[in-house]
């Protein structure tokens, strides 16, 4: 099993090599379900890591159907990515019916080659997953990112090991909720790839948080989020031990 782990900084995917991760998967805002990250952060990231970075290309947070606009930035993010060494893209665009838009999505794919692509959890909006997976071999996807329409991939197990077994050309890679707790779960039912991000909550700062406006809001808390080495480093010893 392969570990990837969503990274929301250049200290995030460093503590996750620490830790024994496989793969990075790089991105910004993990509270808004992940966008790109700036270029300075992924090439940083590239530099500093051995381990093969795939970068999330996703303009905005909300839905997956962009404007031209939009899917033109999408393009020159994945451009730039693969000018600076980046191993794989993480992407995709749906339509306004909630399906996965093939002409597109077929566009980001072969702009990305030789790298590897990845359909990010998007995927979980689609009305009928098994319906769509099927699209998704026939462009070439290598891996979907999906959390089996749940919340949780725990909780959408049954959907994840159906996709799976009804697919081989494409690796279904659980995410979401994913732990020490439950990685069990998923070494038994024999996924290749697993997803997750071991983050945990930093205080930098000594001091309370300035008051910055006269309503007393905050522009932000003191707490800043990272991936840890230790939650990290408690999957993958599982997963070497199985």
């Amino acid at each position: 099993m392969q570990v990837e782990i969503c990274a929301n900084s250049v200290e995030s995917a460093i503590n996750a090599e620490k830790a024994g991760a496989n793969r990075i998967e790089l991105c910004s805002e993990l509270a808004l379900g992940g966008i790109t990250p700036s270029y300075g952060v992924i090439k940083r990231t590239v530099e500093a890591l051995s381990i093969p970075v795939h970068v999330l290309i996703r303009p905005r947070s909300g839905d997956f159907v962009y404007s031209d606009e939009e899917f033109e930035v999408i393009k020159e993010d994945i451009r730039f990515c693969k000018e600076i060494g980046c191993a794989g893209i993480v992407s995709g665009v749906l339509d306004k019916q909630f399906q996965i838009d093939i002409t597109r999505t077929s566009e980001l794919i072969a702009l990305s080659r030789p790298l590897k692509f990845t359909f990010h959890r998007a995927f979980d909006l689609v009305k009928d997953p098994f319906q769509e997976i099927k699209k998704l071999s026939e462009i070439g996807v290598d891996l979907v990112l999906t959390s089996g329409g749940k919340s949780k991939a725990i909780n959408g197990i049954e959907t994840l090991e159906k996709l799976k077994a009804e697919n081989p050309n494409i690796s279904i890679m659980p995410g979401s909720g994913v732990g020490i707790n439950n990685i069990n779960t998923f070494l038994k039912e024999g996924f290749e790839n697993i997803h997750f991000s071991g983050t945990i909550a930093i205080n930098k700062l000594d001091e309370n948080p300035r008051i910055l406006f006269s309503d007393n809001s905050m522009l932000d808390d003191k707490k800043v989020w990272f991936s840890d080495i230790s939650k990290i480093q408690d999957v993958v010893l599982r997963i070497q031990k199985s």
